[in-house]
């Protein structure tokens, strides 16, 4: 047993000791290169990320064309287009991705694949990094598109295999789920041999009646895809990815998926539960004899599964139709919650109000971590956003700017909403900071100001800023450039000059996008450089029209690894003869290394980085704070 930590493992084609130590992340970048994979493709975004992360370092090794995109409609569009060139293709993404990516993610459907084409997509029950819990199950029968749905990582490693063998039989892409708990989740995984791939360029042949989604070709199209799901649904109700726990152990049986199953499983072994389990990975089409069958053995059957009552009104629909009364209990009746990640504790008070649980107590609520202190997520110490920030909110309370609004973005400078800083009003979706702006400096007289990162900005900033100018709107924009996607682990994005593995491509410079859009008030700032800031955004909060800053610095986790290795990190003190106590530094600049300790300002050590901006005057107007010695 041991870790996959070793890229070079990795990509061994045989593993002599087995099991292994993966996340499920790994397990499924795995089972995609046992699959043969020779295209990857993804925007990062958690918790789907670590995918990336693990492909990324073996690519060039295996031969994998690997590809970090400037969002998932195009990684989408890629991967789609490797396949229908003759390469097994795997796309990637967290849910609220698969809403960019969801117009060719459709027609893909209709017009069918050649080789292989799986997307995964990572759904975030409870939202730990996303702003909403969307049930992405529902994709599946807006596309017609088969899903799959792993528990654990073995069965990530298993099924993303499988997946790739049902997409080629049916030449069809395949919808491949997990949630957060699945893709986090660390567990023992017997890995399989690694195939030699060609690793070439292809050919694309040509085929303009199946691959031009014209009306006049996708009536036909429509027709075939729906032939096939009736073979795939038979092949569902034959598939080992569907199973049953026990065999007729209890008048009780459950029916279940993805990580609901583990949370299920916890709660039966602790309370020794006799109950049949039917455990489904093959989510769409349902195992419909399958299910119909596990019924008619059980007097009573719950319906368990995270957010969505998705399975539950399919088996509901199943029983109507088949004339069976066994009774059926899950969200639909208030059993089983709508919302948030389950939990075993979560499932036995909801299995409590259906059967009698032997010394089981009914708590008042279920326990969900409610009862701790919130710990609201704060800026690295050192991060080039807080500087932003700061010298933002004091260049408008400068100008004297009554109600400004706020329209901030997707990345770590949402955080940026917290106190002290208080500058987000709006956060919807990635790129939305500029579209919603848009809208205020239309209907109202307030001075717009939207947040945005260059990741973002690159992803889906760039439209509604041609948008805002074309239209001559007022707004100022600042792009926070700290030239990575940090949120989801420092991947790449188009403004880099090196690719995820060091080699060199072409950046694009974010001032010559703007400029090219026609933006002619254009600021490229360091956000260290406080005074500096300060001056450009006084300046630019008073032009008329489009104004858009480029608050650029490196982002802090890169910086600050970089100087540790060179040991040229210098750490800051506090002078307590020249401190005033005036607390501007910890109450309104805030960095997590300064606090408060017997009425004395004090620097932590230990997360000090060394960025030196509370020395800045306009942070400690006294000159307290101090490089230590």
């Amino acid at each position: 047993m041991r870790y996959m930590a070793d890229p070079i493992q990795f990509t061994e084609s045989k593993i002599e000791k087995n099991p292994v130590f993966l996340l499920g992340n790994e397990a499924i970048a795995r089972g995609a290169v046992e699959a043969g994979i020779e295209f990857a493709s993804s925007y990062p975004g958690t918790p789907s990320s670590e995918v990336g992360d693990t492909l990324s370092q073996v690519a060039d090794k295996l031969g994998i064309k690997f590809l970090y995109s400037v969002n998932e409609k195009v990684a989408l569009e890629s991967a789609f287009a490797a396949s229908i060139s003759g390469m097994r293709s795997l796309v990637f993404m967290k849910h609220v991705g698969l809403n960019v990516a969801s117009d060719p993610f459709v027609s893909t459907v209709y017009t069918g694949i050649r080789s292989g084409l799986v997307i995964m997509t990572a759904d975030d029950p409870s939202m730990f990094s996303s702003q909403n819990e969307q049930d992405n199950r529902h994709y599946a029968d807006l596309a017609h598109i088969p899903m799959i749905e792993p528990s654990n990582p073995q069965e990530a490693k298993d099924f993303m295999k499988e997946a790739f063998e049902l997409s080629e039989k049916y030449h069809i892409p395949v919808l491949f789920r997990t949630t957060t708990r699945v893709s986090h989740m660390r567990g023992l995984v017997n890995v399989g041999e690694i195939p030699k791939i060609k690793g070439t360029r292809r050919i694309f042949e040509r085929e303009p009646k199946r691959f031009v989604s014209l009306p006049v070709n996708a009536i036909g199209l429509k027709k075939m895809l729906m032939e096939k799901l009736g073979e795939i649904a038979m092949e569902s109700d034959m598939s080992s990815m569907n199973s049953v726990s026990s065999d007729m152990i209890s008048k009780i049986g459950a029916i279940t998926s993805g990580s609901a199953y583990n949370s299920l499983m916890d709660a039966v072994v602790s309370h020794s539960i006799e109950m049949d389990v039917l455990k489904i990975g093959f989510t769409n089409p349902l195992p419909k004899t399958r299910i119909a069958e596990f019924l008619r053995k059980h007097e009573k059957v719950v319906v368990v599964e995270e957010l969505d009552p998705y399975m539950e009104e399919k088996i509901r629909t199943i029983a109507q139709m088949n004339g069976i009364r066994t009774s059926i209990y899950g969200k639909l009746d208030g059993y089983f919650p709508q919302l948030y990640e389950l939990n075993p504790d979560a499932v036995l008070q909801s299995l409590a109000g259906v059967i009698n649980i032997p010394g089981y107590i009914q708590p008042n609520s279920p326990k969900n971590g409610s009862d701790l202190s919130p710990r609201p997520p704060v800026l690295c110490p050192g991060c080039p956003h807080r500087g932003t920030y700061y010298a933002v909110k004091r260049s408008v309370r400068m100008s004297n700017i009554k109600k400004p609004i706020y329209a901030s973005d997707i990345g770590c400078y949402s955080l940026g909403t917290y106190d002290p800083f208080d500058e987000a009003d709006t956060i919807i979706s990635m790129g939305s900071s500029i579209g919603v702006a848009n809208g205020f400096s239309m209907v109202t007289d307030q001075k717009v100001i939207a947040f945005i990162g260059d990741s973002t900005f690159y992803h889906s900033g760039i439209p509604p800023l041609i948008n805002a100018v074309h239209n001559n709107l007022d707004m100022l924009v600042v792009i926070m450039d700290n030239a990575t996607t940090a949120m989801t682990g420092q991947q790449p994005n188009p403004g880099n000059e090196l690719d995820y593995d060091g080699k060199p491509v072409t950046g694009i410079p974010i001032e010559n996008v703007v400029r090219g859009i026609g933006v002619k008030n254009v600021s490229v700032v360091d956000p260290y450089d406080l005074k500096a800031s300060l001056i450009t955004i006084n300046r630019s909060l008073h032009q008329a029209g489009v104004s858009v800053i480029i608050s650029r610095r490196e982002c802090a986790i890169n910086r600050d690894r970089k100087l540790r290795k060179k040991g040229e990190i210098e750490i800051y003190t506090v002078n307590q003869d020249k401190c005033g106590k005036c607390m501007n530094c910890v109450e309104n600049f805030s960095c997590p290394a300064l606090f408060i300790e017997n009425g004395e300002i004090q620097i932590n050590p230990t997360i000090c980085d060394g960025c030196g901006v509370c020395a800045e005057p306009l942070v400690c107007p006294f000159k307290a704070i101090e490089v230590k010695n």
